[in-house]
């Protein structure tokens, strides 16, 4: 977890607010590997509704098979982002996610850890 805040701290330090997702997201991507942490990006998940497929998404960051980062670059973190990353840890089982937004002056400002105690984390893809 610290190696990914720190990496997102260093790539809102070069780059700074203003910048699309994407961006930062590719950037990110580059920081993780040079700091040698395992991640996927875009990774797909499956959503289902009662045992029953109804459709695919994609996480921003999967860190190490077990932390999910949701990307953003918006003026305020809304509840509904937050809301987004919980359904994410919910179709994944995963406990942890971060929320991190690159459209603030000081990153620590677009930080947001969101834990969920009631499901036990799994690890993705084996």
């Amino acid at each position: 977890m610290h190696n990914v805040i720190g990496a997102a701290i260093e790539v809102h330090r070069c780059l700074g607010p203003g910048l699309l997702e994407a961006m930062y997201e590719k950037a990110l991507c580059i920081e993780l590997t040079e700091r040698k942490v395992k991640h996927v990006r875009q990774f797909p998940i499956v959503v289902k509704y009662k045992s029953n497929v109804i459709g695919e998404n994609r996480l921003d960051l999967l860190i190490e098979n077990k932390i999910i980062v949701e990307l953003k670059s918006v003026d305020a973190l809304a509840p509904i982002h937050a809301a987004q990353l919980i359904a994410y840890l919910r179709c994944t089982g995963c406990a942890l996610g971060l929320l991190l937004n690159f459209n603030v002056p000081v990153l620590k400002q677009g930080i947001k850890r969101i834990i969920l105690s009631n499901l036990a984390p799994r690890r993705l893809g084996g």
